[in-house]
């Protein structure tokens, strides 16, 4: 393997990291201060959920708000840069990996499946685009630091042990 190759692999976890990070701490202004924008979209879904039997899923006090996502993206952030820039925590990565391919999935999943469309926003489906984005890095980060599962296992086993 070339020396600029490893050294790219050395540090794509925290790029990733930083970037995924970055647009989930981003996001949060407009999920978090019930932006006009996070309103519409939010309110587009549970419109389509009540058409589907399921009303107030998407709802200010539902199961999948805007104030639940942002919780996951916050958790999901914290858990990236904690475990991409502090090495006794480096187990924390992968799982902020595998929560932001998660809520990822469901962002890409409602954009396509329901009338959210990929450009709810008519900015060129930006916001789409972000989620695969997203979606791709989180994948990739979970792959290449899948040893620190590993780690994880460990660390909750020795919790759970008796003393």
């Amino acid at each position: 393997m070339s020396e600029k190759l490893a050294l790219a692999l050395k540090y794509a976890p925290q790029g990733i990291a930083l970037f995924n990070a970055a647009i989930f701490l981003d996001s949060l202004r407009y999920k978090f201060t019930d932006h006009p924008k996070t309103q519409e979209i939010f309110g587009r879904l549970d419109s389509w959920a009540a058409s589907v039997g399921f009303p107030g899923l998407f709802g200010h006090t539902g199961v999948f708000s805007q104030y639940v996502i942002g919780a996951g993206e916050l958790a999901a952030s914290v858990f990236l840069l904690v475990g991409a820039f502090y090495a006794p925590y480096r187990f924390l990565l992968p799982i902020g990996a595998l929560i932001g391919l998660a809520i990822m999935s469901g962002a890409i999943g409602f954009h396509l499946f329901t009338p959210l469309g990929v450009d709810p926003n008519q900015d060129g489906g930006g916001l789409f685009k972000s989620a695969c984005l997203v979606w791709m890095f989180s994948g990739a980060l979970a792959l290449l630091r899948a040893r620190d599962f590993e780690l994880l296992g460990a660390r909750v086993l020795a919790f759970a042990a008796p003393a």
